[in-house]
């Protein structure tokens, strides 16, 4: 089997790559030219340049190929415009699929996000749960998935969706900021913190891409990929603290306060394409509960999360440590 995979430069493509080098796959990296490939360029696979917004780059890469697992797309960035989001997100997911019902691709698995359901109101949530987007990247990522299903429905092409959970482990720079807040002990609980916490291990969440590629019934479906247990935010961050042997975070302040500071960030920051310090998406997290069912990816998939949250922070704090990311800003962070 030949697999393409797009966005293979970043975190959840990388791993990707490895999963399917590991099965046996031949795989084809689609990467931007702008993206750094050292990592791709020690690996046996082959390098295939352009961009989501360009058909013509994504029709060449799949010449040949069985299996295309999206990964790619542009997550939430304040300092960015909107459209940006729709012309990655929605418009590069169309030229995906066009591109590969004109190659006669066999497969295509598309990642979408837990996110569309927005704030789980009564845990946990299914695949048949409210769509409730909170932000422009959510409002894509729903597009997205209708773009992808469209294209099952009306032009005949295989499509599965996959809807998995937040994405960490080892490589991960957006819970960096987390993590180094508890390691120097600055982090403060807004809220309770008796919201649930969600997560997918970043190996689990590959191999729930392969396996919905590789089931003929997954076609037409949509699967949530998520660690096998959720927690709340007290325990998420207690299991944090442990792994990186300091003491649990004790400070709760009101969140009120944060989401006010974070409007008004956004308001001054946002015109001038400018990152937010704080933003209102981010404090999400202290009022927004992520619970989710995988029953379905259990049953049908044969789907089955092997690290378990504590192991994973655990295995995601050591790396942190021994690549010296919790004392000093990283590179990846100034870029």
């Amino acid at each position: 089997m030949k697999a393409l995979v797009t966005g293979a430069s970043g975190f959840t493509g990388g791993y990707m790559v490895d999963h399917l080098l590991e099965r046996g796959y031949e795989v084809r990296a689609f990467v931007r030219p702008s993206s750094n490939i050292e990592k791709l360029k020690i690996k046996p696979v082959e390098i295939a340049q352009g961009d989501l917004i360009t058909k013509s780059t994504l029709v060449k890469a799949m010449q040949d190929v069985d299996v295309v697992f999206h990964i790619g797309a542009l997550y939430r960035a304040a300092n960015l415009p909107e459209r940006i989001f729709w012309d990655v997100n929605v418009i590069g997911t169309e030229n995906v699929m066009q591109a590969a019902l004109e190659t006669g691709v066999r497969r295509v698995i598309h990642c979408s996000t837990c996110g569309v359901h927005g704030h789980v109101e009564k845990p946990p949530a299914n695949e048949n749960a409210p769509i409730e987007p909170g932000d422009m990247y959510q409002d894509s990522k729903v597009e997205a998935e209708r773009v992808a299903m469209f294209f099952f429905r009306d032009k005949g092409l295989p499509v599965t969706v996959v809807r998995p959970v937040g994405i960490y482990g080892p490589g991960d720079m957006r819970m960096l900021k987390l993590y180094r807040m508890i390691y120097n002990r600055k982090f403060i609980m807004f809220g309770g913190g008796n919201v649930y916490y969600h997560l997918t291990y970043v190996t689990d969440t590959v191999e729930g891409f392969r396996l919905a590629s590789e089931k003929p019934d997954a076609v037409g479906q949509t699967y949530i990929i998520a660690g096998d247990k959720y927690f709340t935010l007290n325990q998420f961050t207690e299991m944090v603290a442990n792994a990186l042997n300091v003491p649990r975070p004790r400070l709760n302040l009101p969140v009120w306060p944060l989401y006010v500071a974070g409007y008004l960030c956004e308001k001054i920051c946002v015109p001038l394409r400018v990152q937010p310090p704080i933003f209102r998406r981010r404090v999400d997290i202290f009022n927004h509960s992520r619970a989710f069912d995988i029953s379905k990816a259990k049953n049908e998939l044969g789907y089955q999360p092997k690290v378990d949250l504590e192991e994973g922070i655990k295995r995601t704090a050591q790396w942190y440590l021994a690549n010296g990311y919790l004392t000093n800003q990283s590179e990846h962070e100034k870029d």
